[in-house]
């Protein structure tokens, strides 16, 4: 792909006369978008394929107006190859993100152990991604934590993880008996198989390098299929479910915030709109079930 961007790049400038600065922001844009459809064929690259890395940049909690420059700079790639005869799909239709801020998805606790139990731990890559999945709901850590986790930030004996969050700031996070058991599974029976050289990431794959956020989101879109959850998830989705479960069964607000590593209460405050919002739903279809 890389010839094609460069004559995108050069048509940009000599037709459009963009600055090299903006020539760097669009080149770091399709990049994670490269990265995204795994370096896919120019001619197999579809319209769904956009759909997809908006939808993979929202869940990532990637900002609105970052998410609307991305995707416009991918249309215009898009463009491009149409005009260039590379591509024929077309964009017609395709829509902006919006603006507006809106409640966290969150999974019941039901559609959390259907999820959880979707992986067949029999299978080496898939007992990975139960103790993947098994940790961030466990814990509640962003996927960019998850992703980062080493050996040595785990306390087996004591039961907790060692995170280093936002600005390099770090905290104590507790993590069951439960989701320990898997890692411990995985870091005894897997992890040395994916080991290629010494690394002290804790989640590999099979070709010893850290697990891709890319990656990652995909294997949950996979499970999340499997457990017939029937809506768009994501790893931040865990982490919303994790937060809005914690504060239904009892944990007040600033135990929360501590846990999920937010630097300002009024972040973790919305979770307590969701909460509401799930108990009043919950008490309307109790009210009205005859």
């Amino acid at each position: 792909m890389s010839e094609v961007k460069d004559q995108f790049y050069t048509f940009l400038i000599v037709e459009r006369g963009d600055l090299d600065s903006t020539i760097t922001t669009y080149e770091d844009d399709i990049n994670q978008f490269e990265l995204f459809v795994d370096n896919k064929d120019i001619s197999e690259l579809k319209r769904e394929d956009i759909e997809d890395f908006m939808r993979f940049l929202s869940a990532e909690g990637m900002k609105s107006a970052t998410i609307i420059r991305r995707i416009t700079t991918i249309r215009g790639f898009y463009l491009f190859l149409a005009r260039e005869g590379l591509i024929k799909e077309s964009l017609i239709g395709l829509r902006l993100p919006k603006g507006e801020k809106k409640l966290p998805n969150v999974l019941s606790f039901e559609e959390v152990e259907d999820l959880l139990d979707a992986p067949d731990i029999e299978n080496d890559s898939e007992l990975r991604d139960k103790a993947m999945l098994e940790t961030m709901y466990a814990s509640g850590l962003r996927v960019s934590e998850l992703l980062s986790l080493q050996l040595g930030n785990i306390n087996f004996n004591e039961g907790y993880l060692k995170i280093k969050g936002k600005g390099s700031k770090e905290r104590i996070v507790p993590i069951g008996e439960f989701a320990l058991d898997f890692i411990n599974r995985y870091v005894t029976l897997v992890r040395p198989k994916y080991a290629k050289n010494r690394t002290k990431y804790l989640f590999l794959n099979r070709d010893g390098a850290p697990i891709s956020r890319q990656y990652f989101w995909r294997q949950i879109k996979k499970y999340a299929l499997k457990a017939n959850i029937d809506r768009e998830i994501s790893p931040h989705t865990i982490r919303h479910s994790f937060a809005t479960h914690l504060l239904e069964n009892g944990a007040n607000l600033k135990e929360v915030q501590e846990m999920l590593g937010h630097t300002k209460i009024e972040t973790t405050q919305i979770y307590t709109h969701v909460s509401t919002k799930r108990i009043i739903s919950a008490y309307d279809k109790f009210m009205n079930r005859n």
